[in-house]
């Protein structure tokens, strides 16, 4: 699994394009990172910071990847861009409809300078509709979707998710999904194309089930009463006596039964998915009998490998798990915290740190023709 060879202008900034970007070049990509020359990605100065300056959060995701800046509000900018484009594989961009062609560098422009370019335009709404040019955030288009108003137990208000849905799971990995399908079209002959990725779209394509039991259903149902957000005993997290919690997600029948087995109540076993009061007294049941131990002892008497039980760790607890440690998921180097590829495709997969701003505008330019003398006259005027 290589994408070397295969180069990539990353236009893109803060969460959602970085993020994407990172996927394909931890596969082997060239991704340059085209940043404003006074300040970059605004990511890159979010705290906390490093000795070098930069942050960590930066850092996190923007390994493998080289850095140049441009700036593309000037005519120079826009000039040495285009000539760049007609050398890539792939222009990745964040800005919102319309910006790209106002400046010049739209679909329209890069595809007569190479045809077998790939654009993804990762926005929040997308490239059409009333809403395409509002601006918004991972909540925002995580409520719009409706998958936020699934995030809340019975009888209370929906509350933010920790980690940005949207912005990764539907932006980022969904663009990056996108990208490697158009490249491989390219690569059998087909022309270049323009990828709208929506990340409101993308988070309602993960809601097929719940929206499928909606419809099948035919009427409203409650907050916290889908069949994975609470309705059913089998399928939720429970406190235990250190005020800790433990998950349950025993939703098949044999994995219930030997959960009850374990508990000594092979008694409540017909009650998997009883409805209505039936349900409510097997949930009062379940959380009196986790509210009996701690979380700690609950994971040795339940560690079983066929029971679907697991405590529920804090961010801090999760580098030291012994399945996380055994597949070296975390490590922590001078330039922060790393995660490793979620796809073990490379023993050796590394290739470099996170740049600094503008590290690799030399050798880039240079490939367009941009000797040492030009590039002082461009980083005189701005434009570098």
């Amino acid at each position: 699994m290589s994408l070397a060879g295969i180069r990539i202008l990353d236009l893109t900034r803060l969460l959602p394009g970085p993020f994407c970007s990172m996927l394909l070049a931890d596969m082997g990509a060239d991704v340059v990172k085209v940043e404003e020359p006074r300040g970059g990605d605004y990511m890159r100065w979010y705290p906390p910071l490093l000795e070098s300056g930069q942050s960590s959060l930066f850092n996190a995701i923007n390994r493998n990847k080289r850095s140049l800046t441009l700036n593309l509000k000037a005519d120079a900018g826009r000039s040495l861009f285009v000539e760049l484009a007609a050398r890539a594989d792939v222009v990745l961009e964040g800005n919102r409809p319309g910006v790209m062609d106002r400046l010049g560098l739209g679909w329209a422009e890069l595809q007569k300078a190479n045809p077998k370019l790939v654009m993804c335009a990762i926005t929040g709404f997308g490239q059409t509709g009333p809403w395409a040019g509002r601006a918004g955030h991972d909540l925002n288009y995580m409520a719009l979707a409706g998958a936020l108003s699934l995030n809340a137990r019975r009888g209370e208000a929906p509350h933010p998710l920790a980690v940005q849905v949207a912005d990764i799971g539907a932006g980022a990995q969904g663009a990056a999904t996108a990208i490697l399908g158009a490249l491989l079209s390219v690569a059998r002959g087909g022309e270049g194309r323009f990828l709208d990725v929506s990340m409101t779209d993308g988070a309602l394509s993960w809601l097929a089930v719940p929206l499928a039991q909606l419809q099948a259903e035919g009427h409203r149902i409650d907050r916290g009463m889908y069949r994975l957000t609470g309705r059913y005993a089998c399928y939720r997290v429970y406190e235990t006596a250190d005020g800790r919690f433990f998950s349950v997600g025993a939703l098949e029948p044999k994995f219930w039964q030997a959960l009850c087995e374990v508990l000594g109540r092979p008694d409540l076993v017909a009650a998997q998915y009883a409805e209505g009061e039936e349900q409510d007294a097997l949930h009062e049941q379940m959380e009196t009998i986790f509210a009996g131990r701690s979380r700690d002892a609950w994971e040795k008497a339940l560690g079983g490998g066929e029971l679907c039980c697991e405590p529920v760790l804090e961010l801090a607890e999760v580098a030291r798990h012994p399945q996380m440690a055994a597949r070296e998921r975390i490590q922590v180097r001078p330039t922060g915290l790393e995660i490793a590829p979620a796809v073990r495709f490379l023993a050796d997969w590394r290739r470099r740190e996170a740049p600094g701003l503008g590290e690799h505008s030399a050798e880039l330019l240079g490939e367009v023709g941009v000797d040492g003398a030009r590039l002082g006259e461009l980083r005189a005027a701005g434009v570098v």
